[in-house]
């Protein structure tokens, strides 16, 4: 039984590092317009972490123009992912940090991690 599961199961993405909750990162997506395809980067904080193998993924949240949060879902194991590169390690609390669509300016910062 295992073995039929592995043998569905895509492989891990090498250029995808450990990720926490609350880190800032800079994700770089395959986007294709037409018959051209070119890297767009999302950049924002992790705001949820979901693991399970072929189902894993990240929940990002930037602030676009006029204080307005877009958020945007990655599949880990996805092949439009192309890399994704962590800036910055955020101390925080919680495993899913829904309190920041509430939030904006000061009170939406986080302190940074130093180990």
């Amino acid at each position: 039984m295992a073995d039929m599961i592995k043998a569905v199961e895509a492989k891990k993405n090498e250029k995808i590092p450990e990720l926490f909750p609350g880190d800032t990162v800079n994700v770089h997506v395959k986007i294709k317009e037409g018959d051209r395809e070119r890297i767009q980067e999302f950049k924002g904080t992790v705001i949820r972490l979901r693991k399970g193998g072929n189902d894993a993924s990240i929940t990002v949240r930037r602030m676009a123009s006029n204080g307005i949060g877009v958020e945007r879902t990655f599949l880990l194991r996805s092949p439009r992912l192309d890399k994704v590169v962590v800036e910055r390690h955020n101390k925080v609390r919680r495993a899913q940090l829904y309190f920041m669509r509430e939030r904006t300016g000061k009170s939406a910062r986080l302190k940074q991690k130093f180990d």
